[in-house]
């Protein structure tokens, strides 16, 4: 770990496992979660039982669209819980949407009748592409059935804004706080964001994917594969499993933040795939490319899988007997009181929640069908780790020169536990809707090598902003590993000695008017290396 990790906890990484090891963190632990003793599973979504479950799913939608938006169970209602409260790129994210997913569950299975009613979770990794019944009927908004209400900005909005006009005027004082420090004063100031982020898409546009065209994008699919979701479930920490603390889940970080792997790379790749970011020149993106997510249903599936990975992670902790919750009191309790207030229930009434609640499934009582990822949990302990533990790089342009040494180079090549290698690629986050949002990393790529793919030995993976809550000025640090393209560079003779050389790539185009033109060269802020 870092010095800041010492700052924090009073311990290094190697005296905290240690103390794990002598029993010493039980106190951060609450009692080990009994597997098969839930009430609910949530199933995959391309299994038999989950293919019922979506069948409930469909049922329910269909009721929420009919009812009159007056209603807090109302589709689109239930879709700005998201966009006027969601936290991205810090330490709330996963205990949110937990929240969000949970509530909603519960509003489906009151809905759909179905007294078993779980969401199931598209296992990304195992099916890189929307599952064949996401196009079915209601379950993609492209459906006639979601024609009524977006077919036009102008039907969405004469649909929606008085009713959120009623809320807004009956905010309770907590809620006005948090829409004032998320920039959020005013309901113009949401629907500026609405129209012109874009958050809102026709109902030709609402999904980029189609039955036609099902699968993740090669880069997309390349950050839901195994490797990085193994990474991905390495730390053996809150942070960096997580992403970095803020003051607020409602407030956009100041100065800068940082992506978890998960977070920074399956999650906003498979959300900015199937909602075109980059991908539809001269139209309207879709709705999972931003805040307004939800109003796609397959939004519920991603996050039921992110919450599996989560639950993954923490089964894996408990049984290593390493903390799942931050180790500084302060800190741990910062987090745990950070109030949700924009959660409706399946009664219809609102939810007032700490993020505490959510530390563990709880009340919600469900399980998952085993999927990807699941062989973390038997995995032994990670030795001690090297003396030292952070490398930063130098810049040229958008190439990060880093040197690590070769032994250690060569063992993260080899695979070796406790020896991978992560860089931490920073940017300024991206200003205005045409601006470049996704970026390929490649390593030590030859000199005039402009742009490569997963199928290339110098591809380490692709980095992608989802979303833009108001204010968000600040740079952002994405959490690459490197284990597959070491393992590459080591078996075609390319892997150097002891230095690595992290370049930073845009994709897609810039749009002025009717005319593209290619995105320029990245503004790379910093690049360093970290082991985990």
């Amino acid at each position: 770990m870092t010095a800041s990790f010492r700052a924090r906890t009073g311990l290094s990484r190697r005296e905290l496992l240690t103390s794990v090891a002598a029993g010493g963190a039980a106190f951060l632990l609450g009692p080990p979660r009994a597997r098969g003793a839930a009430k609910y599973t949530r199933y995959n979504a391309t299994s038999a039982q989950g293919k019922t479950m979506l069948n409930s799913y469909a049922k329910a939608i269909e009721k929420m669209l009919n009812l009159p938006p007056t209603h807090p169970h109302n589709w689109f209602r239930n879709a700005f819980v998201h966009t006027l409260d969601c936290p991205h790129g810090n330490w709330w994210f996963f205990a949110w949407h937990r929240g969000y997913l949970g509530n909603f569950e519960q509003t489906i299975r009151a809905l759909s009748e179905n007294q078993n009613f779980a969401m199931p979770y598209w296992d990304w990794t195992q099916l890189p592409e929307i599952p064949a019944t996401m196009f079915e009927g209601v379950l993609t908004p492209t459906s006639a059935a979601f024609d009524p209400y977006i077919k036009s900005y102008q039907t969405f909005f004469d649909y929606m804004n008085p009713v959120l006009t009623t809320f807004w005027s009956n905010r309770t004082p907590g809620q006005v706080a948090q829409l004032n420090l998320r920039q959020f004063p005013t309901l113009d100031a949401v629907w500026d964001q609405v129209k012109n982020n874009p958050m809102y898409a026709t109902t030709p546009n609402a999904r980029y994917l189609s039955a036609q065209n099902p699968k993740l994008d090669a880069r997309t699919a390349a950050m839901c594969a195994p490797p990085t979701i193994i990474d991905g479930l390495k730390p053996t920490t809150f942070i960096p499993f997580n992403s970095n603390r803020t003051k607020s889940h409602t407030v956009p970080p100041t100065g800068s933040t940082t992506f978890s792997v998960l977070e920074g790379l399956p999650h906003n790749n498979v959300h900015n795939n199937i909602g075109g970011v980059n991908h539809v020149p001269q139209s309207d993106f879709g709705y999972m490319q931003d805040n307004l997510s939800p109003t796609d249903p397959v939004f519920f599936l991603h996050h039921s899988n992110m919450d599996r990975l989560w639950q993954v992670w923490i089964r894996k902790q408990e049984r290593l007997g390493l903390p799942t919750l931050p180790e500084v009191p302060a800190d741990r309790k910062a987090w745990e009181e950070d109030p949700f207030l924009f959660f409706i229930n399946a009664a219809g009434t609102p939810v007032t929640a700490k993020a505490g609640d959510y530390a563990t499934i709880g009340a919600f009582d469900y399980d998952y069908e085993p999927g990807s990822g699941e062989e973390v949990v038997a995995q032994a302990a990670p030795p001690a780790p090297p003396a030292k533990t952070r490398f930063s790089g130098k810049l040229r342009g958008a190439v990060g020169s880093v040197s690590v040494g070769t032994a250690l180079l060569n063992q993260a090549a080899a695979g070796q536990p406790g020896r991978t290698l992560v860089a931490h690629v920073t940017l300024p986050h991206p200003s205005g809707p045409n601006a470049p949002r996704t970026f390929d990393v490649l390593v030590n790529a030859p000199a005039n090598l402009t742009s490569a793919g997963p199928d290339s030995p110098f591809y380490a993976g692709t980095i992608s902003f989802f979303g833009a809550m108001r204010g968000m000025t600040m740079d952002t640090t994405f959490a690459v590993p490197l284990t597959k393209v070491l393992a590459n560079l080591k078996s075609g003779n390319r892997l150097g000695a002891g230095e690595l050389q992290i370049r930073v790539v845009p994709q897609g185009v810039v749009r002025t008017g009717l005319a593209t033109a290619p995105a320029p060269p990245a503004r790379v802020k910093a690049v360093a290396v970290e082991v985990w």
